[in-house]
């Protein structure tokens, strides 16, 4: 039985991760603003994490913010397709693309 492009063992979203500016920059505060409210925060990596299903307008939108905070404070995104966590109920990109994006 083959899985259908959607299906949670097939599917993909785009899992963001941008490393956290120092804490001993004066922006801290800026960057802890900026990614709050479209980010969660892992404190053993000290890095941010967000996941997005489809590249519309709104996903562009959530990665030029976070490329344009990694930029103000020196740090990096990474961007990764992973499988779709259990808990996801959102969007989905289809396996059937071709990864990487980039």
């Amino acid at each position: 039985m083959t899985s259908s492009p959607n299906s949670p063992d097939s599917a993909r979203v785009l899992e963001a991760i941008i490393q956290t500016a120092p804490a001993t920059d004066p922006q801290w505060q800026e960057q802890l603003d900026r990614l709050r409210p479209i980010a969660s925060y892992v404190l053993e990596t000290k890095t941010w994490h967000a996941r997005l299903g489809t590249l519309d307008l709104a996903g562009v939108q959530l990665l030029q913010t976070l490329v344009g905070a990694a930029r103000v404070h020196g740090t990096e995104v990474h961007l990764t397709a992973v499988p779709v966590p259990a808990h996801w109920d959102g969007p989905v990109l289809p396996r059937s693309r071709a990864w990487p994006l980039f």
